[in-house]
């Protein structure tokens, strides 16, 4: 038991940091913050002008779309930075592999440029 419990201290030696730095953080910004808002501090930011539309206006599919595709495609490439790492100890299936990721990636980004999904007017 004595083993497991040196080896497992590390990690509730920082859980109770982290708990505790949390608790302290949350009770300073309760105790510090200042409570007299002015209007100008509790008005909306909206790029130096007011709003001028319903905050509940339906946004374009297209700025959906656009924004599902980054993440997608940045998920991706993130694939390919261990890959990069490790790719002088690649087997032959692993080099092929990645090929065929990159080749279905590519595929989809021609599809999608295609459909015009990443022209915005």
């Amino acid at each position: 038991m004595d083993e497991v419990t040196r080896d497992y201290l590390p990690i509730l030696i920082f859980l109770v940091l982290a708990v505790g730095l949390g608790l302290v953080l949350l009770l300073a910004a309760a105790i510090i913050a200042v409570r007299n808002p002015d209007p100008e501090k509790v008005s909306a930011y909206e790029c130096g002008f007011n709003a001028f539309d319903d905050a509940r206006m339906k946004f374009d599919v297209r700025f959906y779309l656009v924004s599902i595709l980054f993440i997608i495609f940045d998920l991706e490439v993130a694939f390919l930075f261990p890959w990069a790492v490790a790719f002088g100890d690649l087997s032959d299936v692993a080099f092929w592999s990645m090929m065929v990721f990159l080749g279905v990636l590519t595929v989809g980004f021609a599809y999608e440029w295609k459909k015009g999904a990443l022209e915005w007017e």
